[in-house]
């Protein structure tokens, strides 16, 4: 195989970054500061790695124009230094779409005769798609997934190895499923009767999943009792995400692992929450706010911002009061000081009076 190269001029035109250093320079390859060779490029974004940089061997780095320049060194200027990186990434390395070395529909694939499937649709092996299914042009269905009865998925759409779609959800185009994601498991629903038994609630409702939206490892979103849980348009989802019955999730939102958010709760666009985040039910959450990791959210956020704490309140109050909790020995310390300073000086004065 023919190994790709660049010179920095050619690498800086293709990412429209400024090069500091010598244009004529070759690289073949990426990596990261500490492992690069100076025939790979690398990248600093966060100012942590900055000693990493000046003892990195590599040919190029990309940086911001904040930071200082290396005497010697050569530099790709750019605003953006881990976007323009992942360019040459992609260069080199290329965007597998081979997912599988399976092509098209394999033998072993269970498809119900009432299905539609558009063009140059792979389904692998073992994989099972039920009746009244309609599949857009360009998916991938992986090895061992399941698509449920009426069940629409559009184009250019991943469903990763192992994934299930249940009845009736709509998945838009270019969504991606990670392995082992569940979209439109029954809700978390029971009626206790008189005996004090719990009967289940029928969740006749689906999951709706906008275009561009990803959901990872063993993420599962439940179905709704009667109308949809939604996923809108370009959210990422992280592994092990649990989204309960009647949840909307707004745009462009990030949900990172091991978080919960509970039924009928809506979120605004661009909303961040971090990972072990804990959503009570029947709330909203703002456009624009940013949920740190291990926060409880019981109630409403009506105003962007960063939030913490359990319950959660404004980060930066959170952090204040962390930091008195971590010193309330010093502090009890010096109360019982003070305290005892004080009845001493009690004792003395009524002492004085006799």
């Amino acid at each position: 195989m023919q190994i790709k190269q660049l010179t920095l001029a050619e690498a800086a035109a293709a990412t429209q970054s400024q090069l500091v250093g010598n244009p004529n320079h070759c690289i073949t390859s990426v990596a990261d500061l500490e492992t690069a060779v100076e025939t790979d490029a690398s990248f600093l974004s966060n100012l942590r790695y900055e000693k990493a940089m000046h003892s990195s061997k590599a040919g190029v780095i990309f940086i911001d124009s904040k930071t200082a320049l290396i005497e010697g060194r050569n530099f790709l200027i750019n605003e953006n230094p881990s976007r323009a990186f992942q360019a040459l990434v992609e260069f080199f390395h290329g965007f597998k779409k081979e997912l599988s070395g399976f092509k098209d529909i394999h033998p072993t694939a269970v498809i119900h005769e009432t299905c539609q499937i558009g063009n140059a649709v792979t389904i692998g092996p073992n994989a099972v798609i039920d009746k009244e299914v309609v599949i857009g042009d360009n998916t991938f269905i992986g090895a061992g997934s399941y698509v449920g009865p009426w069940t629409t998925i559009g184009s250019d759409c991943i469903l990763h190895p192992r994934a299930t779609v249940r009845e009736y959800c709509v998945i838009g185009n270019r969504v991606i499923l990670q392995p082992g994601a569940v979209i439109g498991s029954c809700g978390y629903g029971y009626i206790p009767n008189k005996l004090g038994h719990h009967i289940k609630v029928s969740q006749v409702g689906n999951v709706v999943l906008e275009d561009d939206v990803e959901i990872g490892a063993n993420t599962t979103i439940d179905r709704s009792r009667f109308k949809s849980t939604m996923i809108k348009k370009g959210t990422k989802i992280d592994n092990l995400v649990q989204i309960a019955h009647g949840v909307v999730i707004g745009e462009h939102n990030l949900i990172i692992a091991q978080t919960g958010i509970a039924g009928s709760t809506e979120t605004g666009k661009h909303v961040i929450i971090a990972g072990q985040v804990a959503v009570n039910g029947h709330i909203k959450i703002c456009d624009g706010a940013i949920i740190s990791a291990c926060t409880a959210v019981s109630k409403s956020i009506d105003q962007p911002g960063k939030y913490g704490g359990s319950p959660a309140i404004p980060l930066e109050e959170h952090n204040r009061n962390s930091v008195h909790l971590r010193k309330i020995q010093t502090y009890a310390k010096a109360l019982k000081a003070l305290k005892q300073q004080f009845e001493a000086h009690l004792k003395e004065r009524f002492n004085s009076t006799l």
